[in-house]
């Protein structure tokens, strides 16, 4: 079974995936800009989005553009930046009613990629600087954001445990940017920065749902093409060099609930021939409720409140999360490192490994079900700059063997224990 009939053109100034489907009453336009992550711009890159969303030379201000939006049939727009391996991406969001299932048949669709086109490539913008206001209302969110990341004891844990584990390394760079930087961004450094982005970020659209392909080509590309862009990708390698000492760290705060995170260096990435042992690895060790770490670190021994893991396969990183009482840090890792050298040896049965083959292919298809989350998985290809298509990854995962996950596990090296306790109790300072 074919699972995605994906057809790719390449344009001028962007690359255009083009995936027709029937399953959807509304059509999904995804753009994703792509740059290597780099600390000069990262703070720019977070903020850029929401400005770009308030207003355009055509609407000039948030009640404008939200009423076009509405008047689009409720069409949706949103935008997020996230870190892939080495490359910051940000993508832009639109969904807009099939105007198929509309009685007067208006040329929604086409509204919506002239709509889509302006906050992009129109921002409102004077003399070479965005508005003012605007900047500065952007800028004060995003500061309450960048702020409010020490209150979540979970996220701010794993962005600690990142600082320390890739110290050096662009992966450790925050997503939401830095509040030194943020106070020196005004509405014509922004604006300069902006155009530098538009031309110089590789530029991937998506656009799927039921429709005519010849008119959506046509259509999108009048909205997209960037005639002075050349859509070079840049390449941003992941490299991870072997461990040669581990990392311990213990901070304090006012909490009560201790956060250790544990990273791991994998040494494996999308599209190597050991990625899909990999997912299967995850699955057992802990990304599922039957996982290793599920059982005998929360249910069996009761030390954790939770107990999983996930694994960042464009940095080859593989992330533990527990939350734990600060006076049980040392049984707790212990468990937890012992829960991966049963992994490295073996101690999983082939049973096992069936029911997670057929979790981990079940979560895929979950995913795949949703527009959203089909281009996500799709542009993982992008990324890895591989040809791996989602029946090379179905077939991958469900031909993985109990040798094949013992392989990959044994490739793993512990590299960064991070514990987040009270100012009271629990661990010894690193």
């Amino acid at each position: 079974m074919e699972l995605s009939n994906e057809k790719v053109y390449q344009k001028q100034g962007y690359r255009l995936h083009i995936l027709p489907s029937k399953k959807y009453k509304t059509i999904n336009v995804v753009a994703k800009f792509k740059a290597p992550i780099k600390r000069q711009s990262i703070t720019e890159r977070a903020l850029l989005p929401q400005v770009l969303q308030k207003a355009t030379n055509q609407h000039p201000n948030i009640r404008s553009l939200q009423s076009a939006f509405e008047d689009l049939y409720g069409m949706a727009l949103s935008s997020d930046g996230t870190k892939k391996g080495e490359s910051h991406v940000i993508s832009f969001r639109m969904e807009v009613v099939n105007e198929a299932f509309l009685k007067d048949n208006a040329p929604i669709l086409d509204q919506a990629l002239q709509l889509f086109n302006e906050v992009l490539f129109s921002p409102k913008a004077e003399n070479g600087a965005f508005d003012e206001k605007i900047v500065e209302r952007e800028k004060q969110t995003l500061e309450q954001k960048i702020r409010s990341i020490k209150d979540d004891k979970m996220n701010y844990a794993n962005m600690r445990l990142i600082d320390h584990m890739c110290e050096g390394e662009p992966y450790s760079l925050h997503v939401h940017g830095y509040l030194d930087d943020l106070a020196t961004i005004t509405p014509q450094t922004l604006h300069t920065y902006y155009q530098k982005f538009i031309e110089q970020d590789l530029l991937d659209v998506y656009v799927i749902g039921d429709f005519d392909e010849a008119e959506i080509e046509q259509s999108v590309d009048e909205y997209f093409t960037r005639p002075t862009s050349d859509n070079e990708d840049v390449p941003a390698q992941s490299t991870s060099s072997p461990v040669e000492s581990v990392n311990e760290v213990t901070e304090r705060e006012e909490l009560n609930q201790g956060k250790l995170h544990i990273g791991f260096r994998t040494f494996t990435h999308f599209g190597d021939e050991d990625y899909y042992a990999l997912q299967i690895f995850n699955g057992l060790f802990g990304g599922f409720p039957s996982s290793k770490l599920f059982e005998n670190v929360r249910e069996k021994h009761s030390l954790a409140y939770y107990a999983a893991s996930r694994f960042e396969s464009h940095k080859g990183l593989l992330l533990v999360f527990s939350g734990i009482d600060p006076n049980d840090y040392e049984q707790a890792k212990t468990i937890i490192l012992e829960q991966l050298q049963a992994m490295k040896e073996g101690r999983f049965t082939e049973e096992e490994v069936a029911e997670t083959r057929e979790q981990v292919i079940n979560q895929l298809l979950e995913t795949m079900d949703s527009a959203q989350g089909l281009i996500e998985i799709l542009y993982h290809k992008i990324l890895s700059h591989g040809d791996m298509t989602l029946d090379d990854l179905m077939k991958g995962i469900k031909n993985v063997t109990h040798d094949q996950v013992v392989k990959v596990a044994d490739k793993i090296e512990l590299d960064t224990i991070y514990f987040l306790t009270s100012n009271e109790q629990g661990g010894e300072e690193a």
